[in-house]
């Protein structure tokens, strides 16, 4: 059978048809530069971390990671986002890199060699920023490093190509390769969900992000000559992408101003933890540990009616929880409510009749009516359910001490001094008890301990 050329009179008949590649496998070059530079970026950054003093060759430590860009929750989602790609460069340990080198090594080369060597590297950057932001989401307090998101990212990239684009290799040996794809990637994906230090969420955030690029980039812009096609191709991708992504952030917003929340309170800064949290309810009006920050900030601020309101609504929200009953309890004890204290360390009771924290707080009540008999039943049950309940026997024996129980309040006191070791307060109580007891010389050694503990 003649060609077209030939029966149209253009060509001898015996002239020799070129037969045009599909636009898939008119590649550029086969020198896989970009993959090369990928492959030496990480090896470099490797070498420098061992040369700055990383114990890198077998479970680097994690603050030394993070000081080198690792991705982390806390970090990346409090507005340093560049750790999103350079925890792609970074790996944590020999077999880490090697293994995910010998992944660039086979991969790169052959969707460099399908793509060309620029629409590889935006596939590559885009789809490691896809694997971070799949852990970061998923798991917002992992740490995260390494270049398996990209890694899983070209794998998706080939498969949406080899399956929807055109190529003019026999059909048998594209369903090899695919097959054989599927096979790379489900077996990766199932060993990673076994293995406790494998990041999962990063290679799902990369392979779903490989397949899109791929799918997007074989069905409209297949011929990497067109680049002004390819590119528009590229930038729906990330506004896809990146779309979706800012879509969910902004739906766990809430997240970075509980964060930011927390690190007010601990910095002392009040009035500014109460304005992240209210952002907190303002964005999830139903979310009980935004009403549970909240009440804490209150309370520590003495605002005791604002705290109450806050855990209230938080008991009303998840009548479970244990810790906003106590809570609650305490904050109607320091603003003089006693009834109402009493009543909700019961309820707290009923809800757990082996909560030792409610007994603690039934006789903290008991200690501010001056009921010392009762507060000692209280806080002996207390400390029978639960032996480590932080100052529960210090508590016990200032109320043996009210009673002038001076042997009890001492054993009390040396109990508190074992379980949560040198305390100044402690010690100053054990004075006055031994005072008590007519014990002048372990009076002036319990003072001495104390006035060491001060460094006075």
């Amino acid at each position: 059978m003649q060609h077209e050329a030939a029966q149209q009179g253009l060509e001898p008949e015996d002239a020799v048809q070129r037969v045009e590649a599909p636009p898939w496998l008119r590649r550029q070059d086969t020198s896989a530069i970009v993959t090369k530079a990928f492959f030496g970026i990480n090896v470099a950054v490797f070498l420098g971390m061992l040369f700055a003093g990383v114990s890198i060759l077998d479970n680097p430590a994690g603050q030394d990671l993070v000081h080198w860009g690792a991705n982390f929750g806390p970090l990346t989602l409090g507005g340093e986002w560049w750790r999103l790609l350079t925890c792609a460069f970074l790996h944590g340990g020999l077999l880490h890199i090697a293994s995910n080198m010998l992944g660039l090594w086979v991969l790169g080369d052959l969707a460099e060699s399908l793509y060309g060597h620029w629409t590889f590297a935006v596939i590559y950057l885009l789809t490691a920023i896809g694997g971070s932001l799949g852990s970061v989401i998923w798991n917002p307090k992992v740490l995260s490093v390494g270049a398996s998101g990209a890694i899983f990212g070209i794998a998706g990239a080939l498969v949406a190509s080899f399956y929807l684009g055109e190529f003019s290799m026999p059909r048998a040996a594209i369903i090899g390769t695919l097959s054989r794809m599927v096979v790379f990637l489900g077996y990766s994906l199932v060993s990673g969900a076994m293995m406790s230090r494998v990041d999962n969420a990063a290679h799902v955030g990369g392979l779903v992000t490989g397949l899109i690029l791929g799918a997007l980039i074989a069905k409209a812009a297949p011929d990497q000559d067109n680049v002004a096609r390819r590119l528009g191709v590229i930038v729906l991708g990330i506004a896809l992408i990146g779309g979706g992504t800012a879509w969910w952030l902004h739906s766990r917003d809430y997240m970075r101003h509980m964060q930011r929340g927390a690190g007010a309170l601990r910095e002392g800064k009040t009035d500014e933890a109460i304005m992240e949290f209210k952002a907190v309810l303002r964005q999830r009006p139903d979310y009980p540990a935004g009403h549970d920050a909240l009440g804490r900030a209150y309370w520590l601020k003495k605002d005791f009616g604002n705290a109450a309101t806050e855990f209230k609504r938080a008991i009303e929200l998840n009548p479970k929880n244990e810790g906003y009953y106590y809570y609650l309890g305490f904050v109607y004890l320091e603003g003089k409510n006693l009834p109402q204290a009493r009543d909700v360390f019961q309820r707290l009771l009923t809800l757990n009749s082996q909560s030792a924290d409610a007994h603690y707080g039934l006789a903290s009540v008991a200690m501010t009516e001056e009921k010392y008999q009762d507060a000692i039943r209280e806080y002996q049950t207390a400390a029978r359910l639960d032996p480590d309940l932080q100052g529960v026997y210090y508590r016990q024996g200032q109320a043996h001490a009210k009673l002038g129980q001076w042997d009890d309040a001492i054993a009390s006191f040396k109990t508190e001094r074992e379980k949560a070791g040198d305390d100044y307060d402690t010690e100053i109580a054990l004075a006055d008890a031994y005072d008590g007891k007519g014990l002048k010389q372990e009076a002036a050694d319990a003072r001495k301990k104390a006035a060491e503990l001060t460094g006075h």
